[in-house]
């Protein structure tokens, strides 16, 4: 297995098309599961996935061929080139063909290694559940952390490097027929206090002593920051100019976008910057394919923050370079982070105090679209939906499938509380950077009850 930069150069060397992109990343993982109080499994493993991608050039016209390997043999190197640059010879044109990014000198960290964890990165949090084996409740869950580091080359000189840190712990509680789940998203688990997980699980675990049966309807709701952070990051996948420009997307609007548009009476704003204190992400573009979003040839662009939503305004939607060339709009791409702010400092218990009559959901999940022309989603609430009455939690109630848009919700927001870094349950596998407060909304839509726990 030799070093991730000599995959990049001895790749770039055996190029015979007019310009070609290595990306390698190596991935150090490692992971802990327990179920019914009892650790079960954990491990760590090492892996690189690299990608060779070769464009062909004719004219205005750029080919792009594409393939991937997970191979660690050097010597697998040149056939990957070939089989990518027989792609390319053979490909349709890119509809999104532009000029690669170029770059002088490679980065001050392109010769560093490859970041690693292990397991002793669960240290304090094994030893504090252990603890906690002992008690009443049925405690499953996981914890899983990981360290990505990419190198990107191209044959126009870019030499990037960056390490990423991405970790998670879930819990899961069950007593007698009653679920609850708690989470957190972190970056070295430093910053994560089981004691204080186990307390929010316990709390909602005893809510679920009484049980009460709704039917479907609208309810004054609680969305917790979990769930804001999932419909929003739906919201930002599906923020993209080409789309909304040709009329096909939530972000059109009669012969042009909702660009300008103001959404509701809350001055919210929803930004990605890479360079945000706790969740920090790639600071430029990667990517092995172009979409409506990213391009490939917009490999090593750096990534500025962007104002998706800016005090309650849809202020921006993503446009690659070649997009934006052809639309007029400012270059636009999505990070690896979204934080939602402009609410106040009132925390979930104060919202909670203040509610006459309402529920407070703890997470969604199964989230799918069913009309992309309005962003109208569907799915699942899930362990755990809560009466609130006069201001105190009374019990737990069935769960619910929901039909929402996030864009409507932020139109109908009544109440947004402290911005908090959260952990999404549903998109966590490929997104997890997030800081959203939570939101008060005075009808959302259940819309039919669910028998799922």
């Amino acid at each position: 297995m030799i070093d991730p930069q000599q995959v990049v150069e001895r790749a770039l060397a055996a190029r015979t098309v007019d310009e070609s992109l290595v990306i390698v990343t190596d991935a150090s993982e490692a992971s802990l599961r327990w179920a019914n109080n009892s650790m079960t499994t954990n491990g760590v493993s090492l892996s690189r996935t690299w990608t060779v991608i070769s464009i062909v050039r004719e004219g205005d016209i750029a080919k792009v061929g594409t393939v991937s390997s997970s191979s660690v043999d050097p010597e697998q190197i040149s056939a990957l080139v070939k089989a990518s640059e027989q792609a390319a010879r053979t490909a349709t044109p890119a509809d999104d063909a532009s000029d690669l990014i170029t770059q002088s000198a490679a980065e001050t960290d392109w010769d560093l290694p490859p970041a690693l964890t292990d397991i002793g990165v669960f240290a304090q949090l094994a030893a504090d559940l252990s603890t906690a084996f002992d008690g009443g409740d049925q405690l499953f869950g996981f914890a899983h952390h990981q360290m990505h580091t990419t190198w990107l080359g191209s044959s126009t000189g870019v030499r990037r490097r960056t390490a990423q840190a991405t970790g998670s712990v879930e819990i899961n509680g069950k007593r007698g027929d009653a679920s609850a789940w708690v989470g957190s998203g972190t970056v070295d688990f430093s910053d994560i206090s089981i004691p204080n997980l186990l307390s929010q699980l316990t709390t909602r675990l005893d809510w679920a002593g009484n049980t009460v049966s709704l039917p479907a309807g609208r309810y004054e709701t609680i969305l917790p920051p979990s769930a804001v952070a999932d419909l929003m990051i739906y919201l930002m996948w599906t923020m993209e100019g080409r789309g909304a420009e040709e009329g096909h997307t939530a972000l059109s609007s009669t012969g042009a976008t909702r660009i300008g548009e103001k959404l509701g009476a809350l001055p919210l704003t929803l930004t990605s910057d890479p360079g945000a204190e706790g969740l920090q992400s790639a600071p430029f573009v990667i990517t092995t394919s172009s979409s409506e979003s990213v391009s490939l040839f917009d490999n090593g662009m750096e990534i500025e923050p962007v104002d998706w939503v800016r005090d309650g305004v849809v202020n921006a939607l993503a446009y690659p370079r070649h997009a934006a060339r052809e639309f007029g709009r400012p270059v636009a791409v999505p990070g690896d982070n979204l934080i939602l702010t402009g609410g106040d400092d009132t925390s979930i218990e104060d919202m909670i105090a203040g509610t006459e009559k309402g529920l407070l959901l703890t997470t969604l999940w199964y989230i799918r679209e069913v009309d992309p022309t309005t962003l109208l989603l569907t799915g699942l609430t899930r362990d755990g939906v809560y009466l609130i009455e006069d201001g105190k939690i009374v019990g737990a109630v069935n769960n619910f499938r929901f039909n929402e848009s996030p864009l409507d919700l932020l139109r109908r927001v009544t109440e947004a509380g402290r911005t908090e870094i959260t952990l999404p349950r549903e998109w966590k596998d490929w997104f997890t950077r997030t800081a959203m407060p939570p939101m008060r909304i005075p009808d959302f839509h259940m819309s039919s009850v669910s028998q799922a726990q």
